[in-house]
């Protein structure tokens, strides 16, 4: 009896998880997205001169076009789990408001939520700790201009004693309840303090912020007069305005246009993998009105074609150019396209940057740290990029000079705790060959996110002196690496990699290496 209610529970399960595959499908999630775009292109009418910018990943799906990325995550939003996280300052994008006067960040969430915490409360924390570490910095100038001593000391300054012509408070949207804010205002002298000490470059933010950063909230919700929007420049501080491209409802909607019939996925555009079967924002938003008219029975193929023709001429061009491989789910196939419903199992082609999504030969996906002779980006674009040599760390090689090039197969921690650390000493001495030759060098990894950014900082630490200037190795030796000086050179990294997103176990694979001082031991080959 006992087995038989096992039974009967285990197929309820898999009928519910058959339905959601049938309710997640490609076009409905394309769909969803094509018609949540609608939103966000009539918001950024509305102020057609600020930046837009998508939060990675998900909302890089909501429009053809952005300006830039960045990245907020929700879980230092969560409740009992606010964070400040220097390894994910976004100085870029306050840089960008404070030149432009404002600017539209992009992002969506799954059913039954408004906005994502990311929106809620992250970004709310961030804009608040900057203003207060400006604050702090401004303070502190003050001080010197009148020759005072107590200038000195770092956090000699009180943030909470705020001036009256900057604004300091934070400002969180009306539902995070007045517990959760008080719990979180305890904590920004903390975060503003570690921002202080981490050695971020407040002082050119402080020249390019001449308003205090605030955060608005635009979703399907919200009700706008169109013959009363304000001029941003009018208003007393540097807007954030956070658009929120899907739609709240917390049932399954149904929606038929004149020719097609499909489910609504608010927040489609997340967790790509699970759906996109390859498909990219930028090749998307190139055949986006072709897909869309498509319906749902040429939707798939469609979108297979395109992957292919993609990847194909990639190849030729000589970049990374992997085949895609699908799995079919395991759900009763209807005879007339029985193999339309495959999931995807891969996902390529991150899309980092997507300045200008209609370009992909430039070196858009390659970022220069200043004057190092560093670079960091894509391995899909390493063959194509104009370096002197190659540090790729992706599974698959690419073709290049050998004598110029380095391949050196690294897995994320997830898969291999060790793999990074057992790497770094072979790419620091190739690093040291040919940096002390004056080349530059690239470092590559399959999305210029997370293993290249990690390999990349590893390689500042150990071979440059806190200036950013090239010494072998000397300063290094004479350093102890602490947390507190590889997060100062994380920091540096970001400025420039602006797409960076180190995992947390890469980044103690890294501290681990340089904090024993197995970079130190490493000898340069002659």
């Amino acid at each position: 009896m006992e087995d038989d209610e096992n039974t009967h529970q285990l197929s309820i399960c898999r009928a519910a998880r058959s339905i959601k595959r049938r309710d997640n499908t490609l076009y409905n999630a394309l769909r969803s997205i094509y018609d949540d775009s609608v939103l966000v292109g009539e918001i950024f009418q509305l102020w057609p001169d600020l930046p837009l910018l998508a939060n990675l990943r998900c909302g890089l799906w909501y429009s053809p076009t952005f300006h830039a990325t960045c990245y907020f995550k929700s879980t230092d939003g969560h409740n009992n789990n606010w964070s400040f996280n220097t390894s994910r300052l976004n100085l870029h994008v306050a840089q960008l408001a404070g030149q432009k006067g404002g600017c539209f960040i992009v992002d969506a969430t799954r059913r039954g939520k408004r906005f994502p915490d990311s929106m809620s409360k992250t970004i709310p924390i961030w804009a608040c700790v900057l203003n207060r570490s400006i604050h702090n910095h401004r303070e502190r100038m003050r001080q010197i201009a009148l020759g005072e001593p107590s200038a000195c000391n770092e956090h000699s300054v009180d943030t909470r004693q705020m001036p009256v012509d900057w604004d300091c408070s934070l400002h969180l949207p009306l539902w995070v309840s007045g517990t959760e804010r008080a719990s979180i205002e305890k904590r920004l002298e903390e975060w503003t303090q570690q921002l202080d000490a981490s050695g971020a470059d407040i002082s050119s933010l402080a020249s390019c912020l001449k308003k205090p950063l605030r955060p608005l909230w635009v979703s399907q919700k919200t009700v706008i007069w169109l013959n009363e929007v304000p001029d941003h420049e009018s208003w007393d501080f540097t807007p954030i305005i956070l658009v929120s491209a899907s739609s709240p409802s917390g049932i399954v909607q149904r929606r038929t246009s004149s020719e097609f019939s499909w489910n609504y996925i608010p927040g489609a555009g997340d967790d790509e993998e699970s759906w996109a079967r390859g498909l990219t924002p930028s090749l998307f938003w190139n055949r986006a009105y072709d897909i869309i008219n498509a319906g749902p029975e040429m939707c798939n193929q469609m979108v297979a074609d395109i992957v292919e023709k993609d990847r194909v001429s990639r190849a030729r061009r000589g970049q990374d150019a992997p085949q895609v491989t699908v799995k079919a789910p395991n759900l009763v196939p209807r005879p007339d396209h029985c193999l339309n419903n495959d999931e995807s199992q891969l996902a390529t082609d991150i899309a980092n940057i997507n300045i200008n999504q209609n370009s992909s030969d430039e070196d858009s996906d390659i970022s220069w740290l200043g004057s190092t002779n560093l670079a960091v980006g894509t391995s899909q674009n390493a063959g194509i990029s104009k370096v002197d040599c190659i540090l790729n760390c992706d599974k698959e090689s690419i073709s290049a000079d050998p004598k110029a090039y380095l391949h050196l197969p690294m897995l994320t921690s997830k898969f291999d705790r060790f793999s990074l650390l057992n790497n770094l000493p072979s790419a620091v001495n190739f690093a040291k060959l040919n940096i002390s030759q004056g080349k530059t060098l690239l470092i590559c990894c399959d999305n210029g996110e997370d293993i290249s950014v990690c390999v990349c900082l590893a390689i500042l630490t150990a071979l440059f002196d806190d200036e950013g200037t090239f010494d072998g190795g000397n300063f290094f030796s004479e350093t102890c690496i602490t947390k507190l000086e590889m997060r100062r050179r994380l920091i540096t990294v970001c400025k420039y990699v602006v797409n960076a997103r180190p995992s947390r176990g890469n980044l103690k694979q890294v501290f681990n290496f340089l904090s024993c001082g197995r970079a130190g031991s490493t000898n340069m080959s002659t």
